[in-house]
């Protein structure tokens, strides 16, 4: 049976190191569709569908972090036997951040590297007000300030209708978020940002880096939150240099922490 998490195809037994992405808030795998074939030969993209969307339109979208990373949890559990990454963009980050942290838990094989963009630290405050529950409105409104989402659709009342409740879930899982301080990752860490970034200051992106005892470092890039698409090739470029000399490292040696 097909596993649906996977957009594309299933990890085989590839060479490459496994790039497993997570989308923002109102996204699906298709915001990596043109990953796959920029990436370089050293890693394998694997765009993650979530519930609610996409290939997976009509399953229940999930509204909570701690259901959302042990679905997850589970469905890459049995795809961890070779090198892989984890890259989350906005809402993505944050779920990549505390999908590792749940593997961990598990005592499941840790990521190579961790890549989080576009998203405060997990211990700040979420600064802007609660609107899963709010009127469609004020949700339309929230995406219109965010950008991101077509125009066409933002117009379009029945293809709204029909992402609304995807839209909520994503909402509700920012919103209800809850950080829980813990010991922090053995996992190298990359924090990308965007210089003109209105909800994520780049100033603040250090933040982050608290999370892991292991290397890390911030690149910010030209760009609003939506940098993952305007500047694609150099985030890509910034991902496969810090994969590059993962590819000859025996798994073993980067197992379970």
């Amino acid at each position: 049976m097909r596993n649906p998490w996977f957009a594309q195809a299933e990890p085989q037994d590839e060479a490459a190191i496994r790039l497993f992405c997570l989308p923002y808030a109102g996204g699906g795998a298709s915001a990596y569709r043109a990953w796959p074939g920029l990436a370089p030969a050293h890693v394998r993209v694997h765009p993650l569908e979530l519930p609610g969307r996409g290939t997976r339109w009509g399953e229940t979208p999930v509204g909570g972090m701690p259901l959302m990373t042990e679905m997850l949890a589970d469905a890459l559990a049995g795809h961890l036997d070779r090198p892989y990454a984890l890259f989350g963009h906005s809402m993505g980050a944050l779920i990549a951040f505390e999908l590792t942290r749940a593997l961990r838990a598990r005592g499941l094989p840790q990521p190579a590297h961790l890549f989080v963009s576009g998203s405060d630290a997990p211990d700040l405050p979420r600064g802007r007000r609660p609107i899963h529950a709010a009127p469609d409105a004020e949700v339309l409104e929230e995406l219109r300030f965010l950008g991101g989402t077509p125009s066409e659709l933002l117009e379009d009342p029945a293809l709204m209708k029909l992402v609304l409740p995807a839209l909520r879930a994503d909402f509700s899982l920012l919103e209800t978020y809850r950080y829980h301080a813990q010991p922090p990752l053995a996992v190298p860490l990359t924090v990308f940002g965007g210089d003109a970034d209105p909800l994520v200051a780049s100033g603040q992106l250090h933040r982050w880096l608290r999370q892991t005892s292991a290397a890390s470092r911030l690149v910010v890039l030209p760009g609003e939150h939506f940098f993952l698409h305007s500047a694609v090739a150099d985030v890509l470029a910034e991902v496969a240099g810090d994969l590059a000399s993962l590819g000859a490292l025996p798994h073993a040696q980067r197992g379970a922490v």
